[in-house]
């Protein structure tokens, strides 16, 4: 699991254990009925993000069924309209024409059939034929078995499609024979394909096997489960919110989900990790005729493989937008507070800023941006450029509320042949290598980069930084979130959250960093897009305008601000909140 470091090891061991604990009760432990009173909040009210999406109140999860129809973009997500802890699920909905500003429809999908009256778990959006959407979503049925219902808008000439109807015949997809019906869930965007047949997958699993089964059908009533799945990996276990989807292998483009497949196509199978609440996902080549997918090799497919996102992001879902002719990815964050602070606060759970995503060019993962509609949101900036960072020292950034914040900033990094060496028993577990590397751990190239929603003396701060390493041909890159000391309030849940870029250091010794802050979430996005970690942190002190933002070089290495530019963000119509 990682590199054997005396405590560190322990220690990450132990976070993992605890983040399990978390991550599990906050995901299935279901609350019938009211609790003892909730306890006084210990997270601030003003902890809660702006421009980030969010309903006015209670728990939310995965987005569900993520599409642009006749104008207008409309995001469902797993809601519970009766508190801020899992239980009760339903499909809530809202409508935006940006993607920036929402609002808050009423409830798309709740229980009310046979087929789904336990439970509205998680599910997709397709267009069909003569501009129709359908939803197809998991439903718990009366024997509590996992099925698989279909939805369709009752009145197209709604704009916002406000209500919806599940016909007689649901469930369409049942769990067959020796199939584990606890564990047959979350629908895909279903792609056209040859013959005139819809295809999707359902995850699934077989012993530890994690599984995308497939069917097919020619109307979307009547499913056929394939005699194999479209992809399968040992040791995987449970594969939750399956994604598959086609994208360019040169340029920016989206695709939509039925691109048929070629020469300048390849496919990402994207899976959410029951077992590590983690995602990861695997580029390669779908064969339209035999209905086989097949990673090209050129990363792991298990739970060490690539993933969109290297810190508190999960069950995320992507969409065509024929608008721009773009992908766009959803992903939820989760809190990393206790289950009784959520119910103090009366508020859970966020989806990360929606980002376009595209194939890098040299093929070998996915870049991703936030949309350029948050732009929309920049106000009052400042500028920093060609200013040296003190080696051991830091740097303030001010003139903004740094607690609402889009920063963007490029670093020149000279003197690497100070970088400390690279041990290849660290290659398989940067997020323990963080741990043991801290940010006020000193090295030689790095930590460099910010402390975020940090308090004036820096007790409290949020670390944002790279660290580089020099192995035997080139130069190793360390991307860390490090969260230990965000806060002064006692046994809340910090996981240092990391990733190793994979980029070889231009001549120029650039490297760039983009962090959004919002209050209580950090989403970066480093060297373009190449590598993204989001955490979700709470301060004690360092709240609204006495949070600050600091520039720091904890390395023997010179690192000099190219150029640091920060914009304080407006709050967006944000769903009546």
């Amino acid at each position: 699991m990682g590199p054997r470091r005396g405590a560190g090891w322990v220690l990450a061991l132990l976070a993992l254990a605890h983040w399990w604990a978390v991550a599990m009760e906050a995901s299935h432990a279901v609350y019938e009925s009211p609790r003892s009173a909730p306890p006084a909040a210990t997270v601030s009210s003003e902890l809660r993000t702006r421009y980030h999406f969010r309903p006015p109140r209670n728990w939310i999860n995965d987005p569900n069924g993520p599409m642009y129809y006749n104008g207008v973009y409309h995001l469902f997500y797993q809601y519970n309209p009766n508190g801020s802890v899992w239980g009760h699920i339903i499909w809530a909905h809202s409508v935006s024409t940006d993607l920036i500003n929402w609002e808050a429809l009423e409830p798309a999908i709740y229980p009310t059939i046979p087929s789904d009256i336990n439970g509205c778990w998680s599910g997709s959006a397709t267009i069909l034929p003569g501009n129709r959407p359908v939803i197809m979503y998991t439903g718990i049925d009366s024997q509590n078995r996992q099925v698989q219902n279909v939805a369709y808008p009752k009145n197209l000439s709604d704009p916002y499609l406000r209500e919806w109807v599940k016909p007689e015949y649901n469930p369409v997809i049942a769990p067959g024979s020796g199939m584990d019906a606890s564990a047959f869930r979350d629908p895909t965007t279903a792609w056209l394909g040859g013959g005139g047949h819809w295809k999707l997958v359902v995850g699934s699993k077989w012993n530890k096997k994690g599984e995308a089964i497939l069917y097919r059908s020619r109307d979307f009533v009547r499913w056929i489960k394939a005699k194999h799945s479209l992809h399968a990996a040992r040791d995987t276990g449970m594969w939750e919110c399956p994604d598959f989807y086609p994208v360019a292998l040169r340029g920016q483009r989206g695709l939509d989900t039925s691109a048929a497949g070629g020469s300048d196509v390849k496919h990402i199978l994207k899976v959410s990790l029951a077992l590590t609440r983690y995602e990861y996902y695997t580029i390669g080549t779908y064969d339209h005729v035999k209905d086989k997918y097949v990673p090209d090799g050129t990363s792991p497919d298990d739970h060490t493989g690539l993933r969109y996102d290297y810190g508190n992001f999960y069950a995320s879902k992507t969409f065509f937008d024929p608008k721009k002719n773009r992908r766009i990815l959803w992903g939820w964050a989760n809190e990393s507070d206790t289950v009784d602070d959520d119910g103090a606060k009366g508020w859970a759970g966020i989806q990360a800023i929606p980002r376009t995503i595209w194939l890098s060019r040299n093929g070998r993962q996915l870049m991703q941006w936030p949309i350029e509609e948050l732009e929309s949101l920049r106000s009052k900036h400042i500028v920093v450029q060609n200013t040296q960072v003190p080696r051991g020292g830091f740097l303030e950034v001010q003139g903004i509320d740094s607690s609402q914040v889009d920063v963007e900033v490029t670093f020149e990094v000279t003197g690497l042949e100070k970088a400390e060496a690279f041990d290849p028993s660290w290659t398989t577990n940067a997020e323990a290598l963080c741990g043991q590397k801290r940010a006020n751990v000193r090295g030689g190239a790095g930590p460099f980069g910010l402390h975020v929603l940090a308090s004036a003396n820096m007790e409290e701060r949020t670390s944002v930084f790279f660290r580089i390493f020099k192995a035997q041909t080139k130069y190793k890159f360390l991307m860390c979130h490090d969260p230990t000391r965000s806060t002064l309030r006692p046994n809340m849940y910090k996981p240092t959250f990391a990733s190793f870029v994979d980029v070889d250091i231009p001549e120029s010794g650039k490297i760039s960093l983009r962090s959004l802050i919002d209050h209580s979430v950090v989403e970066s996005f480093g060297v373009g897009g190449t590598t993204c970690i989001t955490s979700r942190v709470y301060p004690s002190t360092a709240i609204g305008r006495n949070a600050h933002l600091f520039v720091f070089n904890n390395g023997l290495a010179n690192v000099k601000v190219s150029k640091l530019k920060a914009w304080e963000m407006k709050r967006p119509f944000m769903n009546g909140a």
